[in-house]
């Protein structure tokens, strides 16, 4: 870096007499005649777990690089020698040597005294809210130097800084992106004193080139010590990142940001979903071969004009435990009118489990096996789960299951819209020849040639049991064929309110923590 003397026309119209060899007064030099030259600056690399700023360069912008940095012409920063007495500040020139606004002069010969600098020039609190256009610097400095010697400064830097790098796949997604972090932070001579007001932090869209290729990113710096858990794109879509960061200063740190799935792993099996692509992701997964895994809804989710399949199919049913958790899926759409085991889940096996899921606004034609939560139970549970919307196959068709063949059970379940189809057609279930349904009920029409009932098409296996049912809104029988407790609510025998109190009678007596509320015109479900 180019070294230039500072106030050289000074030393020229000073006295001849006093060289860089005399004294004015004992060990003191003269006054304002050996100014402090600053032969070159330079920024310190650090290294440690986290990946250092590059190769050595001072900066208050970034280089093309992507990993260095340079201060800017005009930028300014102070120096001070051995922490005391007056400050100088000193100004960065186009070819990238300092001069001198403020000049300091040393007042002495001793050897080796300290001499440090910081950026910004002046104390006071930085704003780091924005970086969407610039990142915000924060540097300290220190060398050593006597009145015959130039100060080498090696800058450091205050912050840390964070990169977010989006893969491919996830890189078309992303308009802008945000850190959690501190806002602000107060600071004296370079050194953050504090860091105040936590929010959301505009990062910087930058590219670097790595193995000859170029890569998008976006950058800001921060407060160090403050552990950064989350980040947000396009000012609306919040990830938590898999491993929270606690800066230090002078380091950066790379966040790579894959593709959203919709959902999250513990690693132990379990999946959060919080996306309606990530419910179809997971069923990807189910159907892939993890039959056993558990998913519980985060949030409410909207699938309206996607197309649904299944979890679970014939070849791999569904084993593990579905928790809609109170949210409501709006717009499951299925039509195709020649596949079976048709429902949210397609396949519930031995074992496995639904509970407290709401579909609402569904719409599902497909051929055998078919309900609005399972199409086909293998020895499964449905609990506390209601569908609304129209449901139409061929055989074995139910507002909630289409077909028990195992020892399952639907509990507290109910459905209202119409279901249509053409054998073993029921409001609730199609087929309950082997299985038991407990305080269940279905509103609306339900069409069929064969085996119809406004509960169930048929009941007649010896695991048939049909317990505490309801229907309402279908002219027939509540079993089409078989026995069991289904009775109609026709308004004045039967209303909503007896059958309500005798659905909760039988939770109550199956052990259930489920309960019918009736504070509309129909009843719905309480955990």
């Amino acid at each position: 870096m180019k070294t230039r003397l500072f106030t050289l026309t000074a030393l020229l119209l000073a006295t001849a007499a006093c060289t860089k060899d005399e004294l004015a007064d004992g060990d003191r030099l003269p006054e304002g005649q050996y100014p402090l030259e600053i032969a070159r600056i330079t920024l310190g690399v650090e290294g440690g777990e986290a990946q250092p700023w590059g190769a050595p360069a001072t900066r208050v912008s970034e280089k093309e690089d992507g990993n260095s940095s340079k201060f800017d012409a005009d930028d300014k920063f102070a120096v001070q020698i051995d922490d005391k007495g007056e400050v100088g500040t000193y100004t960065v020139q186009n070819d990238g040597s300092v001069e001198a606004e403020t000049p300091l002069y040393w007042s002495d010969k001793d050897e080796a005294h300290t001499v440090s600098a910081w950026y910004p020039a002046t104390d006071g609190t930085l704003d780091l809210g924005d970086q969407s256009q610039s990142l915000a610097y924060l540097l300290s400095g220190t060398g050593t130097g006597d009145y015959l010697n130039p100060v080498t400064l090696n800058f450091t830097h205050a912050l840390a800084k964070v990169r977010v790098t989006p893969t491919d796949d996830a890189l078309g997604e992303v308009q802008s992106l945000q850190l959690y972090t501190y806002t602000q932070c107060t600071y004296e001579k370079g050194t953050v004193v504090q860091g105040s007001q936590e929010g959301w932090i505009e990062m910087k869209k930058c590219e670097y080139t790595e193995n000859g290729n170029a890569i998008t990113c976006w950058e800001a710096n921060v407060v160090p010590d403050y552990k950064i858990t989350k980040l947000m794109a396009n000012g609306t879509e919040e990830r938590n990142l898999s491993s929270g960061i606690t800066p230090v200063a002078g380091k950066f740190y790379n966040i790579t940001l894959n593709k959203d799935k919709g959902y999250t792993d513990d690693g132990q099996g379990n999946y959060t979903v919080t996306s309606a692509e990530g419910l179809m992701n997971v069923a990807e997964l189910v159907n892939g071969g993890k039959t056993d895994i558990n998913i519980t809804l985060d949030t409410d989710l909207d699938l309206t004009g996607k197309e649904w399949t299944p979890i679970g199919n014939y070849e791999k049913q569904y084993t593990g435990t579905f928790d809609g958790n109170g949210k409501t899926i709006t717009g499951l759409t299925f039509n195709q009118p020649e596949t079976n085991n048709v429902g949210l889940i397609g396949n519930l096996g031995e074992n496995g489990m639904v509970q407290d899921v709401k579909l609402d606004k569904v719409n599902i034609k497909a051929n055998n096996n078919v309900g609005g939560i399972v199409g086909t139970n293998k020895g499964g549970s449905i609990i506390g789960c209601s569908v609304s919307g129209d449901i139409s196959g061929v055989r074995q068709v139910g507002g909630v299951m289409g077909w028990f063949t195992g020892n399952g059970i639907a509990t507290a379940c109910y459905h209202v819209g119409s279901v249509s189809g053409s054998e073993y057609v029921g409001g609730v279930a199609g087929n309950s020849s082997y299985g038991s349904l407990t305080a269940c009920y279905h509103v609306g029409n339900v069409t069929g040639s064969q085996y119809v009932g406004g509960v169930t098409g048929i009941a007649t296996g010896s695991l048939a049991k049909v317990i505490a049912c309801y229907w309402n809104g279908y002219d027939g029988n509540g079993i089409g064929l078989g026995r069991g407790e289904a009775t109609q609510v026709d308004g004045t025998t039967v209303t909503w309110k007896t059958a309500v109190d005798a659905m909760n009678a039988a939770l109550q007596s199956a052990g259930s923590e489920w309960r019918y509320e009736l504070t509309g015109a129909l009843p719905t479900l309480k955990k």
